[in-house]
Formats: structure tokens, sequence, C-alpha cells
């Protein structure tokens, strides 16, 4: 029997959580948390790395990515088997290897040894996301799923703010391989968390067909039903992978930003985040999810073409231009993810949810490739052609709107079905 903590579809979008509710969301924003930081963290580290391991940086490029690549992989494999089992107990098996893998990175001695725990951590790491979502979209009613979405993306704020300065300053004083044993120890209280009081989540099991994981995954791959929202959640993450690359580039040596002055941007937009993520998520409850979602596009397109010619802004301007930018790109997550998580039918979700991560994965590290195209850096260190990037990021925007009009349209005609889906 499920003992699945849901809220009654009848409730209003504003209703409060309840107390299993909010310690369900607050469990899973800081699971997100580990997830995102684990991922973020290894870029500031570079300039210790590079000399500690005596790499250049074309390796240290591949470390970063084959996370990416795993992560991408695991997702497909594991769709098949992601409906077959307790979501909690799927959570906790690739959440262990997450630990696992990073626990290694923090122990690694060499290159090689750096390089295949990254392997590991993606590989499991990659799935977690997924199968959070999933549980998501199986405990919360749509009306609600705005607001939870809005919360737990509060992690890339907070990665931003808490997690990269505490890694980059444990770095520095302990070495490069404090930061992942602190993350380790974080995710083992998570973890402990989930095990004791996360109780299961299995309402998906009386639904379950009666096929192969290989079958379960075909199908749900090759439902035209779910290739929309495949599409959309693609060009989703097209934006954020083509402008982020370079953004730290681009403010050092074109707006003549300071790097002392970094972290004062960096924090300051992060916790705008925070506070702004979860109030357009529940905006988005209360006017409609693709409603918001649109605006916060509209928004994000004008910006980024502002914020791509700019030349020699002062810091004030920058931080205000990156405030109101990563307000609505988190705000546009949130929404999407909501509106992306009532496609799937229950028995569905944790393979739709897996093959979606796994293609985020994939198109993000396409478009950072391709945003490496556009642009390159002059001998003065000057990013050149850098507008590009706004014109390409414009374009997969307005592609998106127009794919998640579509989801909107496959939402709206089995509204009441998804609603009463959330509650067993």
């Amino acid at each position: 029997m499920s003992a699945t903590p849901v809220a009654s579809t009848a409730r209003p979008p504003s209703a409060p959580f309840s107390s299993d509710q909010r310690f369900m969301v607050a469990m899973l924003a800081f699971l997100q948390f580990t997830i995102v930081l684990d991922f973020m963290v290894l870029s500031p580290l570079g300039a210790l790395l590079i000399p500690a391991l005596a790499i250049g940086p074309r390796q240290f490029g591949l470390v970063v990515s084959v996370y990416a690549i795993a992560a991408a992989v695991s997702g497909i494999l594991a769709a098949g088997f992601a409906d077959r089992y307790d979501r909690k107990k799927f959570l906790l098996f690739f959440y262990a290897g997450f630990l696992a893998g990073t626990v290694f990175c923090g122990l690694a001695p060499t290159y090689p040894a750096l390089l295949a725990a990254r392997i590991v951590t993606g590989l499991f790491g990659g799935v977690v996301g997924a199968a959070s979502f999933a549980i998501i979209a199986d405990v919360f009613p749509l009306v609600m799923r705005g607001r939870v979405m809005g919360l737990i993306m509060t992690a890339f704020g907070a990665s931003q703010v808490l997690g990269i300065p505490i890694g980059i300053l444990l770095a520095t004083h302990l070495g490069w391989h404090a930061p992942f044993l602190m993350i380790a120890g974080v995710c083992l209280a998570v973890g402990v968390l989930i095990v004791v009081r996360m109780p299961p989540v299995d309402a998906h099991l009386e639904q379950t067909r009666h096929q192969s994981p290989a079958q379960h995954l075909w199908k749900t791959a090759t439902s035209a039903r779910y290739g929309v929202g495949f599409l959309a959640t693609m060009l989703l993450a097209t934006g954020g992978f083509m402008l982020m690359p370079f953004a730290s580039a681009f403010t050092v040596n074109n707006q003549h930003i300071t790097v002392g002055q970094l972290p004062v941007l960096y924090v300051i937009t992060g916790v705008c985040s925070i506070i702004f993520g979860p109030l357009i998520g529940r905006l988005s409850d209360r006017v409609g999810k693709f409603a918001t979602f649109c605006a916060a596009s509209t928004i994000v397109i004008g910006v980024v073409l502002y914020y791509t010619q700019m030349e020699n802004a002062p810091l004030w301007e920058m931080v205000l231009i990156s405030v109101v930018m990563f307000a609505c790109v988190t705000g546009r997550m949130a929404a999407a993810g909501a509106l992306t998580s009532a496609v799937p039918a229950p028995q569905d979700r944790g393979a739709y949810m897996s093959i979606s991560s796994s293609l985020q994965q994939m198109s993000g590290g396409i478009a950072a490739y391709l945003a490496g195209l556009m642009v390159y850096q002059g001998p003065s260190g000057r990013m050149e052609h850098y507008p590009r990037i706004g014109v390409a990021v414009s374009v997969a925007t307005v592609l998106t709107m127009f794919l998640m009009y579509r989801v909107h349209r496959l939402v709206a005609e089995t509204a009441p079905a998804k609603l009463a889906s959330a509650a067993p």
C-alpha cells in the first residue's frame, strides 16, 4: 500500500503545504543542490586542478564533459527500469552511486582516476534528477507543481551563493579534493533523511504494464504524444548551455568587470534567483503555467539580446541585467518543468523523465559546442561575435515557446485526468 503524502486535488494552488509536503520539498531541494553543486564546482577548480594534476585545458575540458556524456547514457539505459520499482528505492540506489562517485573524486590521486570517478558520478547522478521530478509529479497535484518546481530550482541559486564560494575556499586551504568530500558529506546526510523519513512512492506500480524494460523504453521514447515534450525540454536547455560557458570571459574582457568583482555579481544574482524562483513558480500556479512561461521567455529574449551587445558596462548595470535574466530563466524552468510533468501517464513518468534528462544533457553539450564555433577570443582576451549567441538563444527560446504551446494544449485536453492522477 502506498504511503505517498499527497494533497487532495481539490486544494487551491495557494493552499499551504502539509508537514509531509514541506519535508518532501526541502529534501528534494537539498538533493538537487548536491547534484547541481557537484557539476558546477568543477569549473572554478580548474585553476587548482590543472597544475596539481599536470594537465592541459583540453584534458580538463574532458573531465567536465564526461559527466554530461555519462549522465546522458545512463538516463537512456535506466529509462526502461524507472517505472518498475518504488521510486524511493530507485532514487536511493542511484543517489548511493552518486555519493560513491563523489567520494572517489575526493580521493582521486591522478588524472585518470579523477576521469573515471567523474564517469561514475555522471552515470548515477544523471538519473537522480529524473527520479526526483517523477516523485514530484507523483506526490503533488498539477495545480501545486509550479510552486514546488520554483522551490526546487532554488538549488541552482543556492549552489552559486553558498556551495561554490565555500568549495573554492576549502580548495584554496585544503586542496582541490576537499570540495568533493564536503559534497559527499552533505549527500550522506540527505541520504539518511530519505531512508528514515521518506515514505514509499509506489502508487504508479498499480498501473504498470507487464512489459520488458526494452519494450517500456521503446514505447515511451517513440510515443508521438511524448515526443513534443521531449523536443520542448531539449530546446529549453539550449539557451543556458550556449550562454553560460563564456559568460565569465565576456564579463571580464568585454565589460571590464574585474575578477575580484565576479563573486559580488554571482552572489547577488544567486540570492535573487532564490527569492524570485519560488515567487514565479507560485505565480504560474495562479495565472497559468504556459502564460507564465511565455512572459518570462519574452523578457529573457529582450534581456539576452541587450546583454550580449553590452560594452564596458558598470558593475551595477551588470548586476541588474544578470538578476533579471536569471530570475526569469529560473521562473521559466519552473513553469516548464511543472507543465511537462503533466505529459506522461503515471506508469511512464520515470521513463519519460529519464529520457528527457538524457536529451537535455545531449542538447546542452551540442549547444555549448555550437556556441564555441560562433565566438572566438581575440589576442586581448575580448570575446568576439558574442551577439551571435544572443540571436541563437532568442531563436531557440521562440521555438521553445511554440513547442510549449503544443504541450499546453496536450495537457489541457486531459487536465482533469492529470489532476486526478496526482492522488491515489
